[in-house]
Order: structure tokens, then C-alpha cells, then sequence
């Protein structure tokens, strides 16, 4: 049975991505360092987690990850969400907003961001 499903999004720095999901009113309920900068977090909001890890930290946790056929890089998520207006107030100042508000040929309207470490994230409320 699968329980659950976490993004971990591979980055070269993390601290740079926190304020954006803070501003989503996401929290950071975990933080590990690696050396003086973080290596790992899980950011969380209502029953939703985000993690983060370094690419530094994935190569000393298991290198074989950052190998094969796909590297990692950017990835899209993809969040159904209540009260898109909402969260576009949220969406700190200076955001690479990709479409402020778009319908989709499914009947949602939508809003599709880029994190400060390049990765896609669309909120859509149907």
C-alpha cells in the first residue's frame, strides 16, 4: 500500500528557496546541516511537505542517485489549492511568475511560478 508522497527537490543551495515558501506559509520542520550551510529541510503546510537537499549532501548520502540516464534538475509541482487568490497574494515580491492567471482547457484557473532554484510550481484551484 503507498501511504504518501514527498517531493525532494536536489538544489545547489537551499536557504535561497526558504523565504518563497515561507511566504506560502509553509514552516521548516526540519533542518539538517551540512557543513555551514543547510544540507537538508522539510518544509511543511497543512498536510502538504516540500523537502530540499543539496546536491553536495545528496552526493555524501548515496552519489548513485545524482547518476543514470536522467540527472536531476528541475522539477514541476503541481498544488490544487482552495483560494488561488490567496495564494497569490502570498507569492513574494520579485518572483519569476511564469503566468499570473491562466484557464486551462481542464476548467482550472492557474498561476505557475519558478522557485528561486528554477523549479515550476502551479497552483491551480478548479
Amino acid at each position: 500500500m503507498l501511504k504518501k508522497l514527498t517531493p525532494v527537490l536536489i538544489v545547489g543551495a537551499i536557504e535561497p528557496v526558504l523565504p518563497f515558501w515561507q511566504a506560502l506559509g509553509f514552516a521548516q520542520t526540519v533542518a539538517v546541516p551540512h557543513g555551514d550551510q543547510l544540507g537538508f529541510v522539510i518544509l511543511q503546510r497543512d498536510n502538504i511537505e516540500v523537502m530540499y537537499q543539496t546536491v553536495a549532501s545528496v552526493k555524501q548520502d548515496e552519489a548513485g542517485v545524482l547518476e543514470g540516464k536522467l540527472q536531476p534538475g528541475a522539477a514541476m509541482l503541481y498544488f490544487e489549492v482552495d483560494d488561488l487568490e490567496d495564494i497569490m497574494r502570498s507569492i513574494p515580491r520579485g518572483s519569476d511568475v511564469i503566468a499570473e492567471r491562466r484557464k486551462t482547457f481542464y476548467g482550472a484557473t492557474e498561476t505557475i511560478v519558478r522557485d528561486p532554484a528554477g523549479h515550476i510550481i502551479t497552483f491551480s484551484q478548479m
